[in-house]
């Protein structure tokens, strides 16, 4: 099954800024939830786990993340993931996003293009549930690429002070798991909302 997202997402960081965080394949993709890099092979490959809490229950996707293009011109990263677990469930991402000017020089746009192929138990979800669960997904990640790119403004910001310290890179923020119950819930939530809106 196939899904395809196209989002933009305004971010209180300058382009330069957001950059900085898009170019650094680490700290994306630990803006992921529940996704943290394990193991770098080269400079375009990588190991990485994502984890997936259902109630009690916790999946672990093992999977390797390669990097096709990464263009500081246009200020874009392309990127695949593959992913499996035991139970025998497979997903792929290939994303593009991108970095974009926003209404004034400090804000920004990211821009990101993505298309997801699920097999296995994960499938037989539909694309009913599956795209507002990506969706939900994509817009975690956007919270946690735009706190990390402020991060980066708000050091910026600091270091221009006069007698200030050099300016160093923030840590990435450290992974937390994907709550899958939550992002089901949001999802339920916003069918009654729009249920009950056409009702109203």
């Amino acid at each position: 099954m196939e899904v395809k997202l196209d989002k933009q997402y305004p971010l209180q960081a300058s382009v330069d800024q957001a950059w900085a965080i898009l170019s650094d394949v680490r700290a994306t993709a630990a803006c992921m939830p529940g996704a943290q890099i394990t193991e770098q092979l080269d400079d375009t490959h990588y190991k990485g786990i994502v984890k997936s809490k259902i109630g009690p229950a916790m999946m672990s996707f093992n999977g390797d993340i390669e990097v096709l293009g990464l263009d500081a011109s246009a200020r874009q990263l392309q990127m695949l993931g593959k992913g499996a677990d035991k139970a025998g469930s497979s997903a792929s991402m290939n994303l593009t996003a991108r970095i974009e000017p926003g209404d004034t020089p400090d804000t920004s746009r990211l821009v990101g293009e993505a298309v997801i192929i699920v097999s296995g138990k994960l499938a037989q979800f539909g694309s009913r549930l599956l795209v507002p669960v990506s969706d939900a997904m994509l817009k975690q990640f956007a919270g946690n690429f735009g706190n990390a790119a402020a991060a980066v403004a708000a050091a910026q910001a600091v270091a221009e002070q006069p007698g200030a310290a050099p300016a160093v890179a923030p840590p990435a923020p450290a992974p937390t798991e994907l709550n899958a119950l939550a992002l089901m819930w949001a999802v339920v939530k916003g069918w009654f909302a729009r249920l009950f809106g056409r009702g109203g």
